[in-house]
């Protein structure tokens, strides 16, 4: 009989039988549970791809959570909201569970799984100003030793992997929002424009204002 943790998601297929018992330990946590029940061709396409565990723990995994959470909210809409896009984001939750379920703890070496954590915690907050010192007490380690294992991981400095998020999510401004070039500055988390039209120049070759007159 295999115990279930706070975090931990169930995968089962139509017809797959199993046994759920609910009971008390002596140290009792309060938890919620979120259920997700689906068919049809892309779900089926979606099971038929690879062999999954039964029971994978995705507790720090906030993109599944997030992508959950837009469900839910888009099906409580006063329109029953888009089928279109539900079905985006359901498509979008079953590979992120793969990618989650590939990244768990349990099938990472311990320093590959820092390396994930510290990157993770980049992404998630690429948008704001952190330091290094910040990125390596999220996994536990000393500065010097997260920088070493994070460029040993993915060929790219801490700095540079964000710069990268940065200018990516700035490219995407430049073309898709009105904002001025210090807002998508700020906004990205490059800060000042001084700095992002420097990064900018740098890596696509162009300033950021002839990069958005081009494109328009």
């Amino acid at each position: 009989m295999k115990e279930i943790r706070p975090g931990d998601l169930m995968l089962f297929q139509p017809g797959d039988m199993y046994d759920l018992r609910i009971g008390y330990s002596e140290a009792t946590q309060l938890s919620s549970d979120l259920y997700f029940l689906g068919n049809g061709e892309g779900m089926q396409e979606w099971w038929e791809r690879r062999e999954r565990a039964k029971v994978a723990n995705l507790a720090e995994n906030n993109r599944l959570k997030s992508l959950w959470q837009q469900i839910i909210l888009e099906k409580r809409r006063l329109d029953g909201g888009s089928p279109e896009m539900i079905t985006a984001l359901v498509w979008s939750l079953l590979l992120q569970i793969d990618r989650a379920m590939d990244e768990a703890p349990e099938n990472l070496s311990p320093l590959a799984f820092h390396a994930l954590r510290m990157r993770q915690y980049i992404e998630e907050h690429a948008a704001e100003a952190f330091t290094l010192k910040e990125v390596a007490r999220h996994t536990g380690l000393s500065v010097s030793r997260a920088v070493h294992l994070f460029k040993q991981h993915f060929g790219v400095s801490i700095i540079g992997y964000a710069q990268q998020l940065r200018l990516g999510r700035a490219v995407s401004l430049l073309e898709h929002s009105p904002l001025s070039l210090e807002q998508i500055a700020a906004e990205t988390g490059l800060g000042s424009y001084a700095y992002f039209h420097r990064l900018f120049r740098e890596r696509y070759g162009i300033s950021p204002g002839a990069y958005r007159r081009r494109r328009s």
